[in-house]
């Protein structure tokens, strides 16, 4: 049994559905449906005994340490997150709220339990923290990718409160032997992601005829990684990983943000044509956020030479099944 927070998410229900998928092994799956949660991420696994799903706060400890007597998970996998820089910056307590004091409670509970295991299930057992690549700050455009040794320095509301939990996960380990395991990924793609982001944003509002808003020049730099290939890398991660390390995980594929809305608009040109023109013609620059890091860049190097990891999907394989999902979807709505 595996224990995942977080698994009505974009991230986490696609890891739900492939870990299932990939091993048939039961999930319990701890949710608060927030406004990113969504169970109909999960339709796929209605009525499918392994998969037990329970409503509920990482940050309510009573909660969780009644799942994890029940359940007995092997492992926690934590994805529970606020993770909307926007929305950090317009009210970051909930993020400081879920991201530092949600993951204190998980850490807190999860000690307790492991240090209630018999020997052979204690040394077993795993604590797999799911972070971001925004805790290491901002690239140059000639500076060299994140790597697991990159010192921290957050520029955002949300990246400050992931790197305080991805410190607080360091310090388990280090302080009381809990066998955690923290990966640093890039930006993410892919099915069932929630609709304010980027990629589906787009494809939204180019759909719908509305303008294609790219912040500030465009020229801000991420590196992109189709979902189930993350997923992929924190099942080897979980598997093979060694307890107390950091694995940074990307996809291999910097691309600028207007470049990314570019190819975009040619997938949906080819996929459903506009009339009247390109959906390129959508495109309108709006103030930058404040605080916008400029680049990110992912050195998976250590992932793929210890765990034997890497990416299946390029970015144009990866992308294209990305506008057919939600192109399929929308027409499933319609019909």
């Amino acid at each position: 049994m595996l224990m995942v927070t977080g698994g009505a998410g974009f991230i986490g229900s696609n890891l739900v559905l492939s870990a299932i998928a990939a091993a048939g092994e039961p999930v319990v799956n701890l949710d608060k449906l927030t406004y990113a949660g969504n169970l109909a991420n999960l339709d796929a696994l209605r009525g499918d005994a392994r998969h037990v799903f329970v409503k509920g706060d990482i940050c309510d400890r009573a909660l969780v340490r009644q799942l994890l007597e029940r359940h007995r998970p092997r492992a926690i996998l934590h994805l529970a997150a606020e993770s909307h820089v926007d929305r950090s910056i317009e009210g970051p307590v909930e993020f400081v709220q879920t991201n530092v004091v949600g993951t204190f409670a998980l850490l807190e509970e999860a000690r307790a339990f492991w240090l209630s295991l018999a020997a052979p299930e204690r040394a077993a057992f795993r604590f797999l923290h799911v972070s971001t690549d925004e805790v290491y700050g901002s690239l140059g455009p000639d500076d060299p990718a994140f790597s697991e040794t990159t010192p921290y320095a957050p520029n955002s509301p949300y990246s400050a409160s992931k790197a305080a939990s991805d410190h607080l996960v360091r310090a388990y380990w280090h302080t009381y032997g809990l066998p955690t395991l923290t990966t640093n990924c890039s930006n993410n793609y892919g099915p069932h992601q929630f609709p304010e982001k980027l990629i589906p944003l787009m494809i939204h509002q180019a759909l719908a005829g509305k303008p294609l808003p790219v912040y500030g020049d465009g020229q801000n730099v991420r590196d992109w990684l189709f979902v189930l290939d993350h997923c992929a890398a924190l099942r080897a991660v979980l598997e093979r990983g060694r307890p107390g390390e950091v694995y940074n995980i990307g996809g291999g594929a910097e691309m600028k943000n207007i470049d990314l809305v570019k190819t975009l608009c040619a997938l949906l040109d080819d996929a459903r044509p506009r009339t009247g023109g390109s959906y390129a013609d959508l495109i309108t620059f709006v103030k930058d956020r404040p605080g916008h890091d400029r680049r990110y860049a992912i050195d998976s190097g250590k992932i793929q030479r210890e765990l034997g990891w890497r990416p299946q999907e390029s970015f144009e394989s990866g992308m294209r099944k990305t506008v057919r999902w939600y192109l399929e979807r929308r027409e499933k709505r319609a019909a």
